[in-house]
């Protein structure tokens, strides 16, 4: 086999100093998958700058001791060395430092010091700067942003308000406010006021919502996401850092479908009503007799302190519709501010898919656009949810074909967790939703069993969806199986085409539901298509009118967001094969 060779220009080492932990990656942004920020090297050293300076006990800042400078520097001649396995130009690494280094009483020792001992200059960033690199790493975590952003760090939070699309990225025009409420520096003032009684702890309260109130005005919110906020019911806002992504997966851990199908805390989102249960929270991690999934001890004990900021927020934000929480952070918005408009424009899903297009993905995007229908069926009024988009869709033909080398029998576990263990883990770009609908559509594209742990995790995942989204991800994998049968390697002949598809609403009476509508599918076979490849085709049409038979709708009954008055769903499909003249 080949080694693997990349450009070394492209290659960019990052070292994040944050107040909890230093963070360690190199970065590719080479074409064409730049647009993902893809890391081929990540580490973490559990190092607090912040903790460094209090390590005395008492409430004033300490210098950064010698003891942890030695060790910071030790951490860094080691990461020093894998920048040199893989190549990373001097000139692209950068060491970026925040509130905990901005701070420290010896900052200036303490960067002078990494400065002679490693050769690297450390880039010590402004309260300002620090908000707006973390809100472009915001802007990178998703296609489009539009709302409150939030970024709750160690010893500070940054607040701001962003429109990102099409490559554009708008934010306050004083960039953003940071606030001395990091998720370590909160934890200590709330132990503190806590200690001298109750009248403390609402002094430190009021102090937190008045300039959480002065911060808002500052930020001049424009009358867009206003007026936005108003016809939607309320702002959406976007979180990323430490103290945050803990909180999400506390939420995560307590969600309607448990265990959560899917373990990226990126493009999680909840409601306002979950996000601010903090009482629940805190109650979870603090009875939790299990280690909860990605909540270090020390996430777990700055819980109440970030649960004290949440509740602060609800009092204070204008009215919050629903909450994303966001991976991007200083290493995401330092690199995505280095890429051109037209790049950061690019759609993530199509570009994390990109690697693995078929010969043929325009025409085979086309067959499955004529196999659905273009307008809601008369009688029950059954349409294609607005969730299937067609970015969606041009992802899962580019995804169609790429688990065709493994055995037959593991294709449909693979392509179950292709979205979260799988070829697309690492592209944090990704909403939940999309994630579980191309797992679903992809696993019901290769028939076959599932073991009883996968089958479960596709029952969670149609949990996570909607009753509509769940049936036609099942009707468009059962599509693609056949699109598979004719044309098993992607390729579809220039010059002769072998099927097309086309569709139309169909009134059907049935004994036990009265007059109802099917969804008529007509499969036009061309009259040059070889017998053999007509009769291979069979068992894929039997599989998709069977998805269409009531005994196989989606179950109301079996679904935790629905009542039990609710009615099953399901669309009835009759399949017809016709001859065609090419």
């Amino acid at each position: 086999m080949a080694a693997l060779t990349r450009n070394g220009d492209n290659l960019h080492a990052v070292v994040d100093m944050g107040s909890n932990g230093i963070r360690f990656s190199i970065s590719d942004l080479s074409e064409p998958t730049a647009r993902l920020l893809p890391a081929i090297f990540h580490d973490r050293a559990g190092i607090s700058l912040y903790d460094a300076q209090f390590s005395g006990g008492g409430s004033e800042r300490g210098p950064i001791s010698s003891t942890v400078i030695d060790q910071v520097i030790a951490r860094f001649a080691r990461f020093k060395n894998t920048c040199e396995d893989f190549g990373v130009p001097p000139q692209n690494i950068h060491v970026l430092a925040t509130e905990a280094t901005r701070t420290a009483p010896n900052s200036e020792e303490f960067r002078s010091r990494i400065r002679d001992s490693i050769g690297w200059e450390t880039q010590l960033l402004s309260k300002e700067d620090e908000g707006r690199i973390g809100a472009l790493g915001v802007a990178s975590s998703s296609t489009a942003i539009s709302g409150l952003v939030m970024d709750l760090g160690g010893g500070s939070t940054q607040l701001t308000w962003m429109i990102a699309r099409n490559g554009q990225v708008l934010t306050s025009p004083v960039g953003s406010v940071s606030l001395p409420y990091g998720a370590a520096a909160l934890t200590q003032r709330l132990q503190a006021a806590r200690a001298e009684g109750r009248k403390m702890e609402k002094k430190l309260k009021e102090e937190m919502r008045n300039n959480f109130k002065e911060a808002l005005e500052r930020l001049e919110i424009p009358s867009e996401l206003e007026e936005n906020a108003k016809t939607r019911g309320g702002f959406d806002l976007y979180l990323c850092g430490g103290g945050f992504r803990g909180w999400g997966y506390l939420l995560m851990s307590k969600s309607r479908v448990n265990p959560y199908p899917i373990p990226i805390i990126n493009g999680f989102r909840v409601s306002r009503d979950d996000f601010y249960n903090s009482d629940q929270v805190v109650k979870t991690a603090s009875e939790s007799s299990a280690k909860i999934f990605r909540v270090s001890k020390r996430r777990a004990s700055q819980v109440p302190a970030v649960a004290f900021l949440v509740d602060t927020l609800a009092e204070t934000l204008p009215s919050i519709k629903s909450i994303q929480f966001c991976q991007g952070g200083v290493r995401e918005g330092f690199l995505f501010d280095k890429l051109e408009p037209e790049i950061r424009a690019q759609d993530p899903l199509l570009v994390a898919t990109a690697p693995y297009t078929p010969p043929s993905a325009d025409a085979l995007f086309d067959l499955i656009q004529q196999s659905l229908p273009g307008q809601s069926s008369p009688i029950l009024s059954r349409m294609i949810p607005s969730s299937l988009t067609q970015s969606l869709l041009k992802a899962v033909i580019n995804l169609s074909f790429v688990h065709s080398n493994i055995p037959k029998d593991t294709r449909p576990a693979a392509a179950l967790s292709s979205t979260t263990t799988g070829i697309l883990a690492s592209a944090n770009c990704i909403s939940h939703l999309d994630r579980a609908l191309i797992s679903l559509i992809l696993s019901e594209r290769w028939p076959g069993d599932l073991a009883p742990a996968e089958e479960s995790q596709k029952d969670r995942l149609r949990q996570f969806v909607s009753i509509e989204e769940a049936w036609w991800c099942q009707y468009l994998g059962r599509i693609l199986t056949l699109v598979g049968d004719i044309y098993p390697a992607g390729r579809v002949p220039e010059d002769r085409w072998r099927v097309r598809f086309k569709t139309a609403w169909k009134e059907i009476f049935k004994k036990k539901q009265g007059t109802t509508d099917a969804l008529h599918l007509t499969v036009l076979v061309n009259s040059d298509t070889d017998q053999a490849v007509v009769d291979s085709i069979q068992e894929s049409i039997d599989r998709i009118e069977k998805g269409g038979k009531r005994k196989n709708w989606m179950k109301a009954k079996e679904r935790l967001n629905l009542s039990r008055s609710a009615e099953d769903y399901g669309v009835c499909v009759e399949v017809e094969v016709q001859e065609a003249r090419g």
